[in-house]
């Protein structure tokens, strides 16, 4: 087996800063430590130390931690050194550790990805720390801590206890059911029948992709019906031209915004109406009415009664347009309505997305889970114990997929290869 090359990289953030840390992980991190520090110092103990390069020339004064063992960020000896940050003495500390023997700087992720192949998180946990590094709006950063810590994995540890009894029960019956001490001849079912409603209930509850992608809020109504105003004074610029003449906005407009912590992604389309002799005006009606198709949120700044279903209906201009129009009266001049339109759309995007803290699946999760409802509905609609044993076990062999113990070697090094140098 080859030997394990130690790494290192900057893990703090960009230099200048007031501390710079700097992480090292690998067999070699002790000595490296011990070498520039003058000694190794207590384990997991915050020590003071004055560090010198190969020739004996000071680097930095410095605080400086050694973790040995497997019980680490990463699950082998990891060393950090926590220096003044300064741009020419991190550069400088790098280049000597570069100089240390069996040492090499870290690439994108892969502290992270030692992490998880020497199994100190898995790859649901591995995923969620991704989501947080990108989270930008503090509904992303909620759902991604819950995924971060091992929520997904909590529940997969429940889930296969439960797929393992049952298998173990049916084996117990296959094997030994001439014996006449393996109780009930078939299996109680009640527990399959509990854990595949559960996984269809989470697969159909609100996905990642609402929080990471944010909700999509469409602007719909014909032309100089006031949507562009009104987008501008969501987005809150100029991002949409607002002028008299119809037709004016040509193609859909999108701005992704955060309201109350909550990521929307607003889009201004082009006017509706029924006939155009204008192609690019013609081309940007049809766009406005695929984005009307995808909308969570549909605004329509039109006539009540041509309201698509669901529309939240919006009398713009209100300080120019007669009172009294259903929908809801709202004027980016006077702000008439505005208040309340903001309230509207955070209650309403409250209702797309998960709730606070509640654990959200991506894609690749659901694909999973609909694997595994899948193989639970056919055990539960056979009663050829054969049948149903080779169910639950490729039941269980997706869910080591959930979390990464087989079936996910394509997937780790576009993953890992997302998040920065020194994570």
């Amino acid at each position: 087996m080859p030997e394990i090359e130690t790494i290192f990289a900057l893990s703090s953030g960009s230099v200048p800063a007031g501390i710079a840390i700097v992480r090292v992980s690998g067999p070699q991190a002790g000595p490296v430590l011990a070498r520039l520090s003058g000694d190794l110092p207590p384990p997991r103990r915050a020590s003071y130390r004055r560090l010198r390069d190969e020739s004996g020339a000071p680097l930095d004064d410095a605080l400086v931690l050694w973790f040995p063992g497997q019980k680490t960020a990463t699950g082998e000896d990891l060393a950090e050194f926590h220096l003044h940050g300064g741009r020419a003495v991190v550069a400088a500390m790098l280049a000597e550790l570069a100089r240390q023997p069996g040492c090499r700087p870290a690439k994108a992720g892969e502290f992270t990805r030692r992490a998880f192949e020497n199994g100190r998180i898995d790859l649901a946990e591995a995923e969620g720390l991704a989501d947080l590094l990108a989270a930008e709006t503090e509904a992303q950063r909620q759902s991604a801590l819950v995924l971060a810590e091992g929520g997904l994995g909590q529940l997969v540890s429940t889930w296969e206890r439960t797929l393992l009894a049952e298998s173990a029960r049916l084996e117990a019956l296959l094997d030994f059911s001439d014996e006449g001490d393996v109780g009930e001849t078939a299996p109680d079912l009640s527990g399959l029948v509990d854990l595949r409603n559960a996984l269809k209930n989470l697969e159909q509850a609100p996905p990642a992709e609402r929080l990471r992608d944010g909700v999509r809020v469409v602007l719909a109504g014909p032309p100089n019906s006031g949507k562009s105003s009104l987008f501008n004074y969501l987005v809150g610029r100029e991002a949409a031209i607002v002028t008299p003449i119809a037709g004016t906005t040509r193609d859909r407009i999108e701005a992704p915004i955060a309201l109350d912590g909550l990521p929307l992604l607003l889009i201004d389309t082009a006017g509706l109406r029924d006939e155009t002799a204008d192609e690019v005006e013609a081309i940007g009606i049809a766009r406005s009415g695929a984005a009307m198709a995808e909308a969570d949120i549909l605004l329509w700044l039109g006539p009540a009664e041509a309201a698509p279903l669901n529309a939240m209906v919006i009398a713009a201009r209100a300080d120019v347009e007669p009172a009294g129009r259903p929908g809801l009266a709202v004027s980016t001049v006077t702000g008439m309505g505005l208040p309340a339109l903001r309230e509207s759309l955070v209650a309403r995007a409250k209702a797309v997305l998960p709730r606070p803290g509640a654990l959200a699946l991506n894609a690749r999760h659901r694909a999973i889970l609909r694997d595994i409802t899948a193989q639970l509905d056919e055990a539960l609609g056979t009663d050829d114990l054969l049948i149903r044993a080779e169910c639950l076990r490729l039941a269980r062999a997706h869910m080591h997929a959930l979390t990464g113990r087989a079936g996910v070697e394509s997937l780790l090094d576009a993953l890992f290869g997302t998040f920065c140098i020194g994570k």
